[in-house]
């Protein structure tokens, strides 16, 4: 049985991460639920030049049919019920806004209230916080985060795999997601592969 993972994009610069992890997803054969806020579709559109945010946009026409869009507003959608079995859920990239949000547990709109189903039901929950520097308040709520059983993880690509463009850094954090999700992949993210003098999988 695929996995079923939660994705929300919110409005935090960085929609290379989101583009690039729901494709890993599909690839690996997950059943993906994404949910994007307003902000992130601007992201969307301004960063990767995607007018319309829909499951070929994001992952192509053949891979289309792993991806499920759910309204941002539509607290009735499956995602906010924890009858909906899910794997786990990622917010990529996940604004000081929405991050604040789920400290609060305020559950306002769907990406928040899976969130929030998501630690109430102990499963998986990460939180790829990019904005920096970071206030007082930012590191309290992402211990408030991590108290409830969340995972916070900046977006800090690693440079000891000899990155050669940005699109290396992406997969760098990219990889670490898909770790933290359980989700198998071929992108170079390994010390061991780095110590040997090779970035590529030894899996492949």
């Amino acid at each position: 049985m695929s996995k079923k993972i939660v994705v929300g994009i919110t409005g935090a610069s960085g929609a290379a991460y989101a583009g690039r992890l729901v494709g890993c997803l599909a690839a690996s054969g997950v059943d993906i639920h994404v949910v994007i806020s307003p902000h992130g579709r601007m992201l969307l559109q301004h960063e990767l030049g995607m007018p319309e945010a829909t499951p070929e946009s994001l992952v192509g026409r053949e891979a289309a049919g792993a991806v499920t869009m759910h309204p941002y507003d539509d607290l009735a959608a499956p995602p906010a019920s924890g009858s909906f079995l899910t794997d786990g859920m990622v917010i990529c990239p996940c604004s000081s806004n929405t991050l604040a949000s789920v400290a609060a547990g305020t559950a306002s709109n769907l990406i928040t209230r899976s969130a929030a189903v998501h630690l109430k039901e102990a499963r998986r929950l990460v939180l790829l916080t990019r904005e920096m520097p970071v206030s007082r308040i930012d590191l309290q709520n992402m211990l408030d985060v991590s108290q409830a059983g969340g995972i916070i993880c900046p977006a800090s690509p690693g440079f000891y795999m000899t990155p050669r463009s940005v699109g290396d850094l992406v997969d760098f954090v990219v990889g670490r997601l898909c770790d933290l999700l359980g989700v198998p992949h071929g992108l170079s993210t390994r010390w061991e592969q780095a110590r040997c003098g090779t970035t590529e999988d030894p899996g492949e």
